[in-house]
């Protein structure tokens, strides 16, 4: 019989900084060699209760708990950070944040040091958690110069050498390209089989954890645990939907088909998905009775670029011949793999860098004349991290600070400022510290920074990472708001829903190429493309060749302007 390794009993915990409690009344057990995923909206209390398992508190935040909460039989008040990183260890979404070696062998073998491991039986154990994470071959490499998928191998590594009995899993796909996702949570169902560990999984992206098998799911919402189910039974239910997380997007397109979704006809994976032929006809009928959206009518284009090549001073090439249009009025995509080429490329849009050959031109006229503030002032930058952007103490301040720079008269910035606060949805705030604001706030006071200026293009830079659906969302209708206002929006984006529901075309970049130009849904329905820039099919897709529907591609563009047309109702 399996015995728990951690249990919540009638838990609570209330921060010192707050006066109401984060979490309430868990009651919550987990058994050994259990894989589970937490997931649940932005401030439900998931990100404390993960804190609770690995440590950090109360080592690191004061509050107060209630009840009780056992790790491996032993209560969490009597271990200290030490004792409880040899039965929890923690991969961080941001692995950067958790290297302290200088070479990947060091950083894999620095629990082991701080054990006082003899040297041999050091580098056997290093040597062997590399190769089971594949990572043996560059032991000797410098954790800055991996792919992010890599890093997160090595930190994944870092924990797995010691020997724990939990591995937990924070957001482990935020930062990275579709198909590294998908072969992340290969990588954890594959240690997962082969090592008998109790895994815990948190991430708001469901359908893509979901790619392997979970045996539970737990739903929070408002400081509690509102579903303790298996995939089947959840995806049967509207908890999801009810609770503000998105369901994968067969589910939603058979709901909308009207087919009747029960635990028998396994609707947790796509690939295990069972429908009987009226389900199948249903989902047919549905097909026919959506009209397919109208054509877009073409648009003057407003951005171009010609024979764009660009290398750093290193000698690694990362653009080679690219050619580039933007339409006046498009919101777009720009996809591919983690260093294909994308954020270098609107660097040289931006004129942060230089191209060695070819030319960039707005409205047809040549940029390469033009310094990084000229072309501010046709061309705004919106980096992924507000905080990394953010210079200023009060919102106002913040948005005007671009026009002050530039000498506009100051009741001519505050007018400016004033507009732009109430275009963003800001008004209400404008008197506040930056430091009271949410995440998605601050996203779009930079964003407001930055249409302060009136910019014709604003580029973002995965403006929707680590949000979930709601903040997803928000921030998502607010930049279509502006895109209908008439501003050229550019998404860098490694998220294929978004691309979907909200761009109109994609530019698909790999190892500093264009490969692929063209709407969304012909895009992620092209395979040979998919495989080539790994990205993510939909599973769109898959339904539609599940219910012998011959147009995989017109299926999905019919879905999602159906879906559109819903959601704005």
């Amino acid at each position: 019989m399996k015995q728990p390794v951690i249990q919540f009993k009638n838990f609570g915990f209330r921060y010192d900084a707050q006066a109401e409690p984060t979490l309430y009344d868990i009651d919550l057990t987990i058994y050994e060699g259990e894989k589970v995923l937490i997931c649940g909206p932005s401030g439900c209390g998931k990100s404390t209760l993960v804190h609770c398992i690995h440590g950090l508190l109360p080592a690191s935040y004061e509050g107060k708990a209630t009840g009780e909460l056992l790790l491996d039989g032993k209560s969490y008040t009597d271990l200290d950070v030490f004792s409880l990183s040899k039965i929890v260890g923690t991969v961080l979404q941001d692995s950067d944040g958790q290297f302290v070696g200088l070479t990947v062998g060091e950083d894999i073998a620095f629990a082991l040091e701080n054990d006082r491991i003899p040297l041999d039986e050091m580098r056997r154990r290093v040597e062997e958690t590399a190769r089971r994470v594949g990572m043996e071959r560059f032991l000797k490499h410098a954790p800055h110069e991996l792919s992010g998928g890599q890093k997160q191998r090595v930190s994944l590594a870092g924990v797995m050498v010691d020997d724990v009995k939990v591995l937990l899993f924070d957001e482990p796909l935020a930062n990275l390209d579709p198909a590294t996702g998908k072969t992340t949570i290969e990588l954890i169902d594959d240690i997962h089989r082969d090592t008998g560990n109790t895994v815990l999984i948190v991430e708001h992206r469901l359908e893509d954890v979901l790619h392997r098998d979970v045996d539970r799911v737990i739903l929070m919402a408002n400081g509690r645990i509102v579903a303790d189910l298996c995939p089947d039974e959840l995806l049967s239910s509207d908890l999801l939907r009810e609770n503000g997380i998105r369901e994968p997007l067969y589910v939603t397109a058979l709901k909308y088909a009207g087919v009747s979704i029960t635990p028998d006809k396994h609707p947790g994976r796509i690939e295990r998905l069972t429908l009987d032929g009226d389900d199948t006809e249903k989902v047919q009928t549905w097909f026919r009775s959506v009209p397919p959206p109208p054509p877009r009518p073409p648009k003057e284009t407003l951005l171009e670029a010609k024979g764009i090549t660009f290398s750093y001073p290193n000698g690694k090439q990362a653009l080679s011949d690219i050619d580039f249009s933007v339409e006046q009025g498009e919101m777009m995509a720009i996809v591919g793999r983690n260093g294909a080429g994308k954020s270098t490329f609107s660097k040289l849009i931006c004129g942060f860098e230089r191209p060695q050959k070819g030319t960039i031109a707005l409205a047809g006229r040549d940029l390469s004349g033009d310094s990084i503030k000229e072309r501010a002032d046709h061309i705004g930058y919106v980096m992924q991290n507000p905080n990394q952007m953010i210079s200023k103490t009060m919102i106002a301040e913040e948005v005007g600070l671009g026009l002050t720079m530039r000498g506009v008269p100051a009741d001519e910035v505050d007018r400016r400022v004033q507009e732009t606060l109430q275009i963003c949805g800001l008004y209400p705030f404008r008197s506040w510290p930056i430091s009271a604001l949410s995440f998605g706030q601050k996203k779009r006071v930079t964003v407001a920074s930055i249409l302060s200026m009136r910019p014709e293009i604003i580029i973002l830079d995965e403006p929707t990472a680590g949000q979930d659906f709601r903040h997803y969302t928000e921030i998502m209708e607010f930049l279509s708001d502006l895109n209908r206002a008439g501003v050229t929006i550019i998404l860098i984006t490694h998220d294929m829903h978004l691309m979907l529901e909200y761009c109109t075309r994609a530019v698909v970049f790999t190892e500093g190429q264009k490969v692929a130009d063209g709407t969304c849904e012909a895009i992620l329905t092209d395979r040979e493309v998919v495989e080539k820039a790994s990205l993510k099919e939909t599973s769109l897709s898959q339904l539609a060749r599940k219910c012998g529907i011959p147009s995989e591609a017109e299926f999905v563009r019919r879905f999602i302007e159906y879906d559109r047309e819903v959601r704005q109702k």
